[in-house]
């Protein structure tokens, strides 16, 4: 087999850049750190209505035990009326992320 060695000069504009997947994922974290989603931002990310979100993530103990911040996880439940829902945002995205197949099959 013949080898063609080739030297490329490929032009960038300015607007973009060029990082590896590992600095993404980075900086995507690093935009969410010490942040922390409400319920109605929850509802935005997943497209889904509170009732759907509380029913097939949050009440279900399977997930339950993993979430509730009286566990060590990374959501308060409201435990009086009048208080609000709080997610820490990088943790519960990764959840998201890491149990799609369980949450929508």
């Amino acid at each position: 087999m013949q080898q063609l060695n080739v030297n490329l000069s490929i032009q960038i504009p300015d607007e973009y850049v060029v990082i590896t997947k590992v600095e993404l994922q980075e900086l995507k974290e690093q935009s969410l750190a010490g942040v922390f989603w409400s319920m109605n931002d929850l509802e935005q990310r997943i497209n889904k209505k509170q009732e759907w979100i509380k029913k097939n993530i949050l009440y279900p103990s399977k997930f339950r035990k993993k979430l509730d911040s009286e566990n060590g996880g990374f959501v308060f439940y409201p435990k009086n009326k009048g208080q609000t829902w709080s997610f820490q945002a990088v943790k519960m995205a990764k959840f998201l992320d890491e149990n799609f197949h369980l949450i929508f099959k």
